[in-house]
């Protein structure tokens, strides 16, 4: 009777844990924004997976007003420096989506998203 309480406590404090850490990477997702001499730098989450999702999402940022668009594959945060004067975080946003990839603010088009290769289509939200 012993052993069984024990593997059942053992069990239910694993389930806990791993519950705990999906939690703490879902909070930290927040967008950030600051801005330096003129120069506004926003971070956001993108999901995605790989190398060629990076070319998509960072090519989908090559438009006027924007600086700098770099997206981590690993930590899938993104960081964009832009004159928000001539685009603002909204329509940044906005354009990742348009490509088919979903981010804090908004769901990626589902077409597009469809027409992403294999690697790129990643588990949604």
């Amino acid at each position: 009777m012993k052993l069984k309480t024990i593997l059942a406590a053992s069990f239910l404090l694993v389930v806990l844990t791993s519950c705990s850490n999906n939690k703490v990477e879902t909070e930290n997702t927040e967008t950030a924004t600051q801005v330096v001499d003129g120069i506004t730098t926003s971070t956001f989450k993108v999901w995605g997976n790989c190398e060629m999702c990076k070319e998509t999402i960072e090519g989908s940022l090559k438009v006027d007003g924007i600086t700098k668009a770099d997206w981590n594959v690993d930590s899938k945060i993104i960081t964009v420096s832009y004159d928000d004067k001539k685009i603002s975080l909204d329509q940044i946003q906005k354009n990742i989506a348009s490509v088919g990839y979903d981010n804090e603010k908004y769901k990626g088009d589902d077409k597009a998203y469809g027409e992403l290769p294999g690697c790129c289509q990643y588990d949604r939200k």
